[in-house]
């Protein structure tokens, strides 16, 4: 239970831009020969550790959140009004979490060597309920249209997880948070065309408050606030009771958060342990990525019901080094993630 409170939290809590504006936003530090300046240090030591936790996992919140095709296993248009589809799914990556409770002691010397930061392998998962309207049928070609519409709306759940005293807590504003977008159809599926389509939709999470607490550094994340914004194009064609869709598009992450907390470590001034328990923030840090998704569904077609199953991957962006490097990969490399879901509709 802890490791998945741990991976929630971690995630949530993702932003950072770049080593330098790590650099610029956390408190600076000073002569570790005396007092004042060991403590800013180790001050200056945690906030950079925090800082790249929140760049390494940005991403993956991201992709957890965005999954692949913005309607399971569909990919032309609806055929306007009343046509209508509701999909729920869970959309799972192999993901990289830092081991927040096994992190060191943050440092008192004055601009210390990075180090390897300890992370584990662990599924991510995000519950995610999509909802496609059709809006207009779109213009006779054919055996064929072109130029439909759909309405496209997603949720995402975010749970309170914790309560007072526990290691860690997560308190969303609202569990629920909704997200808009559309669809143009390029051909609708009939017996003999594919259908194909164009999709953009934005989602996002709740904004949330997160708290952590371990030894060496206590975290508090507060108004975090994740939005991604996703365009696919999509082709899929049903054979009789089965389906198949791929796609690919780009996925644009865009998240803020404010951080604060208290380091706590045992700086050597002079020969003589001194403890240090020191505050530090608001630190204000946000991120920006853009990557590219590649996505292949599979569905069993039920009378009005369709079982589907997706395979993905994302890959690309750009993020500066960070500060520390993580002993499970870097947040950029290419994630293999899937999703499995159950599409109602007529």
């Amino acid at each position: 239970m802890k490791g998945r409170i741990l991976a929630v939290a971690g995630l949530l809590a993702a932003a950072a831009t770049s080593v330098q504006a790590q650099a610029s936003s956390c408190p600076q530090g000073g002569d570790a020969n005396t007092i004042a300046g060991a403590r800013a240090n180790v001050v200056r030591d945690a906030c950079i550790m925090g800082s790249d936790v929140f760049q390494l996992l940005g991403p993956q919140l991201g992709l957890a959140l965005a999954g692949g095709n913005a309607t399971l296993g569909q990919g032309g248009t609806l055929g306007g009004f009343p046509h209508f589809v509701i999909s729920a799914r869970g959309n799972v990556l192999a993901g990289d979490l830092p081991d927040f409770a096994e992190f060191p002691a943050p440092r008192s010397e004055q601009n210390p060597p990075a180090r390897v930061l300890p992370s584990n392998t662990q599924l991510i998962g995000m519950p995610v309920v999509d909802a496609a309207i059709g809006v207009f049928k779109g213009l006779p070609l054919g055996l064929t249209n072109v130029g439909g519409v759909d309405l496209l709306v997603s949720a995402a759940y975010v749970p309170k997880i914790g309560g007072e005293g526990d290691d860690f807590r997560i308190e969303p504003e609202n569990p629920l948070q909704l997200g808009f977008g559309a669809r143009v159809g390029l051909l609708q599926e009939s017996l003999l065309a594919p259908g194909v389509s164009v999709t953009y939709i934005q989602r996002s999470l709740p904004t949330t408050d997160i708290f952590g607490r371990s030894n060496p550094i206590d975290l508090d994340i507060v108004d975090a606030s994740f939005k991604t914004r996703a365009w696919r194009v999509v082709a899929s064609k049903s054979l009789l009771l089965f389906g198949l869709a791929a796609g690919v598009g780009q996925d644009n992450y865009d998240m803020s958060t404010t951080i604060s907390g208290t380091a706590r470590a045992t700086v050597d001034v002079a020969g003589v342990p001194v403890p240090v328990s020191e505050a530090f923030g608001p630190v204000n840090l946000s991120q920006k990525m853009t990557r590219t998704n590649m996505f292949l569904d599979a569905s069993m077609n039920l009378p009005f019901i369709r079982i589907v199953g997706e395979v993905g991957r994302a890959s690309g962006g750009e993020i500066t080094d960070m500060v520390n490097s993580f002993s499970g990969g870097e947040g950029n490399q290419p994630r293999i993630y899937g999703s499995v879901g159950i599409r109602f509709g007529i």
